[in-house]
């Protein structure tokens, strides 16, 4: 039963309903009650040990509770009658101790006028809480400072990608900061033959907390390298869902120890210590097989006889212990043989240990080990105390161009060293003088000496004291690799990275870095300026001559380029025919025009090689940049080759400046170019119908598919324009593929339906003759519309057959393989001769149209003549022939005359929708 105290009376306690509610929320506990507004309070005996108030002084009591709920009583006077309160409050007792104590209370008074009189709670100590929530965030901060500060590498995957990653993981694959690797996949860090395996350890962890036993694993870093870890899994959670924590631990240094280990045990295989236990009397308890084999005696013989007895010589484990632990004795075999023997000994138990060890085997190691040092190829030098060469094998005489024996004695500085950039090293920086000062070992640091001779050699250079225990100044094993060839090699192929191997000029990769590092320089405002030369007509000496006249060609441009600049101006040779030149510190056009000229004039000077007189000439384009251009290497460079090309399509053997309309320009082709990369997927590609007509019967034959582009915000973009461009982006074979299954789908739904009796021919550029799979293409559109191969005639240009015949005709009768027929087009316009035509399976000729146009000019007479040459050629072969864009009557009654079998053009219908020209 509670009893309630007031300061000055004691008072029953009645509100024990509403105090015993509260109190089920509550462990240890006090009751209490103040009454408003004169603050009459009341409680329960536990009450002031709550607190903390020794119970005698009440005022204290009254005065420390009051205190602590004040929150309590200032809110109740604006609260609803039977409001519940819920507050903890920190304080310190008079005592010096911190408590968390928790106060419930509710509001009580009249409910008809809704003012409060009273407030009565109940106050737990709830401080053990408090201690156990700040115990739990101290444990997650010394969990989480263990994780940061762990040696240990520690990550976390989920759904094969990093989400957490410690600092130690980050330094084992060498990034910058943790964030550097998160999002990865794990396995971008796995050498890939064990991926596999690594996948089937992780798809075992079934259940939360199963790990996989320890592996050795080997990490791929960030820098190319790698290092060998011992890795666990562990199936885990984050952020609510399963993953998996790896932690890796590194044994590089454990596996370098026990290859070191093995080393040398390989070296001294022969050399082994007896061990030996004796009683406090000296009588021998343990006899290891060493001791057999140094002694003779085997462990049964040894057990229970005297020390000395046995190693045949007085010993005194005592006496030795007393001596300092180690001495040198004379022992014998028991064949009476003489031993020297290092003898260390030990107190152990109530007994002592013996280490004896035969120092005759030793010494036959030592010697040993000393053969081993003078035949190595790499120098090794012991620097005594005093820094002076105490000791050197034949390779480091070799290397260093001195006798072993001039160098006994003498100081490192005799050989001067460089770093790599050439600047010399003083003396007080060289490696032995570092660890000599300091005991901290250096590995490979890359030095050039000179020889007495004169000579340089590059070394690789290691150096370490020859006891790390010992106090400065240390003795220092210096040992050294010759890597003068190997240095020459990585320069070679430095150089030869950076530059053209068959002009010697800067490649690409060396013109953009100078570039780019030139415009970072610029402080004076001058221009800096690219050209960006192309030789023309180079791929007809090429073709016609060979690539051996053409590489002598181009070798010679190379060097005329770099004796027509400055000394400072860059020449570089970016691929096949194409050249750049940059210049810096350019004030004015003029100077760009005077160096282009010179340029051209020094390129179109006849070029003699192998006897034949050559002559090339260049396309030039120019673009210039001013110290507030913010474009970068690539970007000039891009836009003189597009001003180059510019030149190129004027006329050659010219020059253009790039400016903004260029710009504008191929902006325009490079929007068009990603908007034709989606023209398929939205449908705007569609399929215009052209008839083609056979000149005796006036009756369609054929209709010829052309691709249209109806663009969404341009309108109908001309063939002239999108095409080209598809072929130069490698889009041809996605726009050509699609055109011909919609084109054969077309022709092949209405002939099924009867609506029409009439081939399909359909171009194929050349860069889709060059693909390997056109021939997949054909077949899969034949077979998946299911029209007739002989219904579908795939014509090919003059100049896109002739760019490699062989190659062609192979291509071409494959197609033929398929059943469909093949036309050449254009014909008339390119190189082909009658001899390269006859070896391609054709089926039909079809006249370029700008012969049909002649017929109505002034010059009729020379395109009848040529006409009929091609048709007499054709009908030779046995080839029908088709002559394209004929416009009007009287061309369509001279072909008849001149023996033309089909024609097709705007004077027998314009292009149009499969619906209009099959309506027809």
């Amino acid at each position: 039963m509670m009893e309630a105290y007031t300061h000055d009376e004691v008072s029953t306690w009645q509100q024990q309903v509403d105090v015993v509610e509260l109190a089920l929320a509550a462990t240890t506990a006090g009751a209490w009650s103040v009454d408003l507004p004169d603050f009459e309070t009341t409680w329960s005996t536990e009450l002031p040990e709550v607190l903390g108030v020794d119970a005698a002084e009440t005022a204290a009591v009254r005065e420390r509770l009051l205190e602590l709920i004040e929150p309590l009583t200032v809110a109740a006077q604006n609260c609803p009658v039977w409001h519940n309160f819920d507050l903890e409050q920190r304080h310190t007792t008079p005592g010096g101790e911190t408590r968390w104590t928790r106060f419930l209370a509710r509001a009580q008074g009249n409910a008809v006028t809704g003012k409060v009189h009273r407030l009565v709670g109940i106050a737990a100590d709830v401080t053990e809480r408090h201690g156990n929530a700040q115990a739990l965030a101290d444990l997650a901060d010394r969990y989480r400072l263990l994780v940061e500060f762990s040696p240990d590498g520690i990550c976390v995957h989920q759904d094969g990608d990093l989400v957490y990653v410690n600092p130690a993981a980050a330094r084992f694959v060498a990034a910058d900061e943790p964030s550097a690797v998160l999002g990865r996949p794990i396995i971008d860090f796995v050498n890939p033959r064990s991926v596999p395996e690594l996948l089937q350890r992780v798809s075992s962890l079934r259940g939360p907390g199963e790990a996989t036993e320890p592996t050795e694993v080997r990490l791929s870093r960030l820098d190319g390298g790698s290092m060998l870890i011992e890795s666990v899994s562990v199936r885990t959670t984050w952020k609510g869902r399963p993953a998996y924590q790896v932690i890796m631990r590194d044994i590089t240094a454990q596996k370098a120890a026990e290859s070191a280990l093995r080393y040398q045990a390989a070296l001294v295989s022969h050399v082994s210590d007896a061990i030996i236990g004796t009683s406090s009397d000296g009588m021998v308890t343990s006899w290891n097989p060493a001791a057999e084999r140094v002694y003779g005696h085997s462990e049964d013989v040894a057990l229970g006889r005297s020390v000395g007895e046995v190693v045949g010589a007085t010993l005194d484990p005592q006496a030795v212990v007393a001596q300092g632990g180690v001495i040198e004795a004379e022992h014998r075999k028991a064949d009476g043989s003489a031993l020297t023997v290092r003898v260390s000994a030990s107190p152990m138990d109530t007994g002592y240990v013996l280490v004896c060890a035969d120092e005759t085997a030793r010494r036959a190691a030592e010697r040993r080990y000393r053969t081993v040092v003078a035949a190595l190829d790499e120098g090794v030098v012991v620097l005594d105390a005093n820094g002076l060469v105490g000791s050197a094998n034949p390779a480091a005489g070799r290397i260093l161009g001195l006798p072993v024996e001039a160098m006994i004695g003498c100081s490192p500085t005799l050989f001067p060293l460089h770093d790599e950039s050439g600047a010399r090293i003083p003396p007080s920086e060289y490696p032995s003088s570092l660890v000599r000062t300091t005991g901290m070992a250096t590995q490979n640091r890359v030095v050039r000496a000179r020889r007495p001779d004169g000579c340089w050699v590059w070394l690789s250079m290691s150096c370490r004291p020859l006891d790390s225990n010992a106090t400065p100044p240390h003795q220092v094993v210096t040992s050294f690799t010759d890597i003068t060839e190997r240095k020459a090699i990585g320069e070679r192929l430095e150089h030869d990275a950076t530059h053209d191997p068959l002009t010697g000029l800067a490649n690409r990769t060396l013109v953009l870095q100078r570039l780019s590092e030139a415009l970072h320089r610029r402080r004076d405002g001058s221009l800096a300026c690219v050209l960006f030369i192309d030789l023309d007509k180079f791929k007809v000496i090429n073709d016609s001559l060979g690539h051996g006249i053409g590489d002598k060609v181009l070798r010679i441009a190379g060097q005329r380029l770099k004796n027509s600049v400055r000394r400072n101006d860059l020449v570089g040779r970016l691929g096949g025919d194409e050249f750049a030149v940059v210049t810096l510190g350019v004030e004015h056009g003029k100077q760009i025009r005077a160096l282009i000229h010179h340029i051209r004039d020094a390129l179109t000077e006849p070029i003699t090689v192998d006897g034949r007189r050559l002559r090339v000439d260049a396309s030039i384009g120019v673009v210039t940049a001013g110290e507030d251009d913010e474009r970068s290497a690539e970007d000039l460079l891009r836009d003189a080759d597009v001003a180059m090309y510019q030149a190129k399509t004027r006329g050659r053997g010219r020059h253009e400046f790039f400016d903004v309309e260029l710009r504008e320009r191929v902006q325009r082709q490079l929007r068009l170019e990603q908007d034709l990369r989606d023209s398929v997927r939205a449908g705007q590609l569609w399929v215009a119908y052209q008839p083609v007509v056979d000149l005796r019967t006036y009756q369609r034959v054929a209709v010829e598919g052309l691709l249209r582009w109806q663009h969404p915000v341009h309108g109908l973009i001309s063939p002239g324009e999108f095409i080209p461009l598809a072929e130069e982006s490698d889009l041809i074979n996605l726009v050509g593929g699609h055109m011909l299954r919609t084109a054969t789908r077309e022709l092949a739904r209405r002939r099924l339906r009867g609506d029409v009796r009439t081939r399909l021919t359909v171009n194929l550029s050349a860069r889709q003759l060059e693909d390997d799979s056109v021939v997949d293409a054909v077949h899969d559109a034949l077979r998946s519309t299911g029209l007739p191969p002989a219904e579908l005639c795939l014509e090919i240009t003059e100049s896109a057959l002739m760019r490699d015949p062989e190659a062609a005709a192979d291509v071409l009768t494959a197609l033929r393989g398929l059943g469909v027929r093949l036309a050449i087009d254009d014909f008339g316009t390119g190189y082909s001769s009658l001899a390269q035509l006859w070896k391609l399976p054709l089926d039909t000729l079809k006249i370029d149209r700008s012969f049909v146009m002649g017929l109505d000019g002034s010059d009729h007479a020379d395109a009848e003549a040529i006409i009929k040459g091609i048709v007499t050629m054709a009908h030779s072969m046995g080839l029908p022939v088709i002559a394209e864009g004929t416009e009007n009557e009287r061309q369509v009654a001279i072909l008849r005359g001149l023996g033309c079998d089909q024609a097709q053009g705007y004077h027998f219908g314009r292009p149009a929708p499969a619906d209009e020209v099959f309506r027809s």
